[in-house]
Parts: structure tokens; C-alpha cells; sequence
């Protein structure tokens, strides 16, 4: 079975080809740099980014998979949680393909599909367990008791993590994502010069905005 997956959800374009029995055929990911001067996303460009970028790379994950949309079996498609722009630009082209190959579509929740990446370097991890799922838009500890049912331990009480990145960022005068430009900077830094806070140390719960004080 070849499944064919597409996620806008943010600012990143990705369509990805998997077969159940050679694995990952292709996944091709572009990256948004519009957002860059702005020191994060901004809803109306990403969308629109999305509108110029999805016919393109959907071509190219299939050339680089070898399959032609003929030989797909499935469809599958984030419908949620993110900036609804640029949902709906992924949404429309699952739906598109969908109905003119008469093939089944199937939507994806963002976070179970955070959460589900994980079997593909393992498929045999052992259950229950808990997961930290931490992007630019979301933070949350998930308590998986099987498959399809989860249990949210603790969250994000502000910012997510990679938003707090991308805020420190933005005020440290460094580029745009801003985990990677940190991560560069900081291992030419002192890990011992700053003492930063560690937040809600007794809880489940998160919180980035003292540490962004503290910066």
C-alpha cells in the first residue's frame, strides 16, 4: 500500500510518499524564509506561500518516490490544530486528488502525528508510554495508553517552546527559525555564565514566559 501525505499546517510545505513495505519512498519539505524579517510567522504569507509551493513539491515527492499518482492507494492530510490559512491549502489539494483518483482520504490530527513519528524508526515500541511533544506552535507531555487514546499530563500555560525560540530570537538580534540560530550560538557560549529559571519545577505544566524575561 502506497500512502501519500501532505502537511501545511504551519509554515512548511511537505508531501511525503510511504509504502507498508519498502518504508519512506519520499518526503520533501520547503521551508518558508518570507517570515524571516518579521522574526516569525506571519498567518497571511504562510498561506499564500503554501498556494505557490504545493503543486510543485507534491511533483517532486512523486518523481522521487518513482510512483505515479495512478499507483497511490491513500491519501492522508493534517486538518488540525494550526493556522487555518494555511490548512486549508493542504486540505484542498487532499481533497482534489481525492476525489479525481477515487481514492480514500484520511485526516490527521498534527499532534498524533507528532507523536506517531516515533514508530517509524521503532515500530515496536512498547505501550503505555509517555511522549513530550514540543514544536513551534505546541508543548504538551502525553500519556499514550494505546493507540488512538492518549492522555494529556501537562502543557504549555504561554508560549510553546519553539516560540519562545523564535521570540529570544527576535530580541537577541539573531535570525529566523530561532532554534537553530540559539543552538549555533550558544555552543560558543558559557552554559554557567547565566542562571536561568527553570519554570513550574513542581508541576506537569509549562511556562516559557519567565525565561523570556529573564532574557
Amino acid at each position: 500500500m502506497r500512502i501519500l501525505g501532505i502537511e501545511t499546517s504551519c509554515d512548511e510545505t511537505a508531501v511525503a510518499v510511504w509504502d507498508d513495505r519498502k518504508g519512506l519512498l519520499s518526503n520533501v519539505v520547503a521551508s518558508q524564509v518570507e517570515h524571516s524579517e518579521f522574526g516569525g510567522v506571519v498567518p497571511e504569507l504562510a498561506s499564500r506561500a503554501h498556494l505557490r509551493k504545493i503543486v510543485p513539491i507534491l511533483r517532486r515527492s512523486l518523481s522521487e518516490a518513482g510512483v505515479s499518482p495512478k499507483e497511490l492507494d491513500g491519501i492522508a492530510v493534517t486538518y488540525g490544530p494550526g493556522l487555518i490559512g494555511s490548512i486549508m491549502v493542504g486540505l484542498s489539494m487532499a481533497k482534489a486528488l481525492a476525489l479525481g483518483l477515487e481514492l480514500p482520504l484520511v485526516g490527521v490530527h498534527h499532534i498524533e502525528a507528532h507523536i506517531f513519528s516515533s514508530l517509524l524508526q521503532d515500530p515496536g515500541i512498547p505501550l503505555p508510554l509517555m511522549t513530550l511533544v514540543a514544536s513551534g506552535g505546541h508543548t504538551e507531555l502525553v500519556f499514550v495508553e494505546e493507540w488512538g487514546c492518549y492522555r494529556v499530563l501537562g502543557r504549555t500555560r504561554d508560549d510553546a517552546a519553539g516560540e519562545a525560540f523564535d521570540k529570544v530570537a527576535k530580541m537577541l538580534g539573531l535570525g529566523y527559525p530561532g532554534g537553530p540560530e540559539i543552538e549555533r550560538t550558544a555552543l560558543r557560549g558559557d552554559p554557567e555564565a547565566v542562571d536561568f529559571p527553570r519554570p513550574l519545577p513542581s508541576g506537569w505544566d509549562f511556562s516559557f514566559s519567565g525565561l523570556k524575561t529573564a532574557v
